[in-house]
């Protein structure tokens, strides 16, 4: 049943927009809820609103994109718009409510929001999705608004019953309480009077000076069931009746099944079935270790396709090429040409980074019950409402015949925003009699993932007699997720995501003549996705390395030198300051060891790194410490930021060390851990990570931390050794010929 059928919902008319924000009263709605209560419903506002934007959807102005209940208990419960995946949303959004509404953190309680892009559309993708470190920035007003008009509501309903004034009274700690005569009332005895009050046009949100929850070190709500296993992730589903699957894939890519022998496989104690699809195979078994025994006896003939001698080398060289043409343009200022051709000194580097995948710790699992009169599915999904939108595409149900109950995710870093392996599914589900839990093996996760992308850039800068830069080229070869993923967002050849970190407006940077071009070059066969970080954490690669090659050519600092070019951003000035008075810049170090800094503003916040590394000589590489300020605006849940810092350092770390996926014969020549590494805990770096004290509105924390680190990484090997790093990830074979 949809939930307006489920609600007894009040709709308020619409008032018109004329400076580009929402109304009080198109923002919320006040309905009285199913069994009792009181229940506010408010819309997520848009990134960008004008006149024209607001009529055009004034139709749904008031289909909302979370709701706030508070029961006749006093429990004020959250239906959440976005995903949980270690980043804590599930601690962070409900702070936003709990400060204006006055009550306890831990009275707040959580629902997942179900599939619905028209009521739960993230405001700054505009579609039902958790990622680009959004969750807090898109929440950040709407939720305190929704808190402090709840919070009005009570207290007007609490004076009306008492018959005074509303100015006399306040809310505290889940109840409104009359100074004068100390009366109180808990919130749950006031929501029959306050469904029944109008809303009102402006309330009034706290000053940051009188926060008592925001800013400070919350405990997870998430927690204590992760602790004692209460949490519910995709792979911990259980249904009766249900069996297990596991699949594989062709491993050359584009590659279909040509052929199956199942006679080994259907043999094996508690395998059930062989399940046969356009490009790959199914086991459906009792248990997974009877499905993998099963998946292993078959045989099995592939048709490898187009892609089957397609190797990294081939890659690399098409990237090459497209390299050499021109880009479309993505930034432009002055004359390049010009000040290029007057400069006293031009310095050009190339740089790449490998394609990658996620390995995240819960491989991907899906459960899947498809019946005549409708499908349930059981999983872990940053995109819920495409997800729902797939199962109906291979179902052939409606959507409302369709629930997707979604689960706890064990790690995203963009791959759940992908809904292939939620496709593939319910494509074995079909031809399954009951509930089936699919789950891939880590070796099908890693040779069928969705990789960052391969990218390959050329930079070009000229310096004057100081040495600072009068000219700045910069052309990027590689794949466009946005162009598969949200076309809409693709326009005119450009990939917003790609160029971010490069050609942003303001950038860092003081550039007086500027060129950023982006040149598509799509690798063949291979799907390319998000990655924690994605565009950024190749260009702050590229840009933070290459000013780094700048300031040695002008035989300055590279601190001062970068300082010196960032007079027009204060607050990416202030975060490079304290990172390098927190890292001890400029003291000392013995041989074989060094520091190297990067500065960034991506996903609206500021970040610099410093890392200090020690090279030997068999060129093996040891991060010491890595020192981190972050100035991300007002900062919701200190402990928050400062564990996602360290999580985007620890990941980053890994993956500009060790990461890397190749390509052989159309296969991925990685498989599972042993070659995809991952970072130990013996070679975890101290982390330090400073938080600079701002009004600003809050930025991003979830990415930021893992764009930041490679360019720290490589250019404290180069402060080491004098080797220049400019292709991940970090080679110790060319490392073991530098002089120590």
């Amino acid at each position: 049943m949809d939930l307006d059928q489920q609600l007894n919902v009040v709709k308020i008319g619409t008032e018109s927009v004329s400076d580009g924000s929402l109304s009080r009263r198109t923002f919320l709605k006040v309905t009285a809820a199913a069994g009792g209560g009181l229940l506010l419903s408010f819309i997520l506002p848009r990134t960008i609103w004008s006149k024209e934007a607001a009529g055009a959807r004034a139709a749904d102005m008031f289909a909302p994109n979370a709701f706030i209940r508070i029961g006749r208990d006093g429990l004020v419960t959250l239906i959440m718009p976005y995903v949980e995946m270690g980043q804590g949303t599930y601690t962070s959004i409900p702070m936003l409510i709990a400060e204006e509404l006055e009550v306890d953190l831990t009275h707040v309680t959580l629902e997942a929001a179900p599939p619905d892009e028209r009521r739960y559309a993230n405001s700054i993708f505009q579609i039902q999705a958790t990622g680009g470190s959004t969750s807090v920035r898109a929440a950040w007003e709407p939720l305190r608004l929704a808190g402090a008009t709840a919070r009005t509501m009570l207290v007007s309903a609490a004076a009306q019953t008492w018959k005074v004034d509303p100015t006399a009274c306040h809310a505290e700690k889940g109840e409104v309480i009359h100074a004068t005569s100390g009366r109180r009332l808990k919130y749950g005895a006031l929501v029959d009077t306050v469904a029944k009050l109008p809303i009102p046009d402006h309330v009034a949100l706290k000053a940051p000076e009188d926060f008592t929850l925001i800013g400070t070190s919350a405990k997870r709500l998430d927690t204590p069931d992760k602790v004692n296993g209460k949490a519910q992730f995709s792979i911990d589903v259980m249904i009766p009746g249900m069996k297990i699957a596991t699949v594989a894939a062709c491993p050359v890519f584009g590659g279909r099944l040509a052929g199956v022998d199942d006679g080994k496989a259907k043999r094996i104690s508690g395998v059930h079935q062989v399940v046969l699809l356009d490009n790959a195979v199914a086991v459906i078994a009792d248990h997974m270790w009877a499905a993998k025994q099963g998946l292993a006896a078959l045989d099995i003939q592939w048709d490898e396709g187009l892609n089957a001698t397609l190797s990294s080398a081939e890659i690399i060289r098409q990237l090459e090429t497209a390299l050499l043409k021109p880009g479309v343009i993505a930034r432009k200022d002055g004359d390049v040409a010009k000040a290029m051709a007057g400069a006293a000194m031009k310095i050009e580097a190339l740089y790449q980074m490998p394609f990658l995948a996620h390995a995240t710790m819960e491989p991907w699992s899906c459960t899947v019950h498809v019946r005549k009169d409708g499908c349930d599915v059981w999983v872990g999904s940053q995109v819920l409402a495409r997800a729902q939108a797939t199962v109906a595409e291979v179902t052939g149900l409606p959507l409302e015949k369709i629930l997707v109950h979604n689960q706890l995710l064990g790690g995203g870093f963009g791959r759940r925003l992908e809904v292939d392996f939620i496709t593939q599914a319910v494509q074995i589900a079909k031809q399954v009699d009951g509930p089936v839990k699919v789950v891939w093996t880590r070796e099908e996760d890693i040779q069928h993932d969705i990789y960052r992308p391969y990218y390959y850039d050329r930079m070009v800068a000229g310096l004057d007699k100081g040495g600072m830069p009068v000219a700045w080229s910069h052309r990027s070869a590689g794949s466009s997720i946005y162009a598969r993923w949200h076309p809409p967002a693709f326009k005119d050849g450009l990939d917003p995501d790609v160029l971010e970190g490069a050609a942003e407006p303001p950038p860092p940077y003081a550039l007086p003549n500027m060129l950023v071009e982006y040149v598509r070059q799509e690798p063949p066969g291979i799907p390319t996705g998000f990655w924690r970080g994605v565009g950024p954490t190749h260009n702050v690669f590229v840009v933070e390395s290459f000013i780094d090659e700048l300031a040695t050519a002008a035989k300055k600092d590279p601190v001062e030198y970068r300082r010196a070019l960032l007079g027009a951003s204060p607050r990416a000035k202030a975060v490079l300051e304290l990172a390098a008075e927190k890292a001890g810049w400029g003291q000392p170090l013995p041989a074989g060891r060094g520091r190297g800094v990067s500065v960034q503003f991506v996903f609206g916040s500021y970040v610099a790194q410093v890392a200090e590394v020690q090279v030997d000589k068999n060129g093996e590489v040891r991060v010491t410490r890595v020192v981190c300020a972050v100035d991300c605006g007002v900062v919701v849940n200190p402990d928050t930021v400062k564990a996602q810092m360290e999580g985007g350092i620890m990941f980053g770390l890994a993956a500009a060390l060790f990461s890397e996926i190749t390509v052989k014969n159309g296969r991925v020549e990685q498989s599972n851990f042993n070659d995809y590494r991952m970072l130990r805990m013996n070679e975890a770096p101290a982390i330090e990570v400073y938080l600079v004290k701002s009004g600003e509105a809050p930025g991003g924390i979830g990415e930021p931390g893992t764009s930041a680190l490679a360019p720290a990484l490589t250019n404290a090997i180069f402060a080491a050794t004098g080797t220049r790093i400019r292709k991940l990830p970090v080679n110790r074979v060319e490392l073991r010929s530098a002089k120590l």
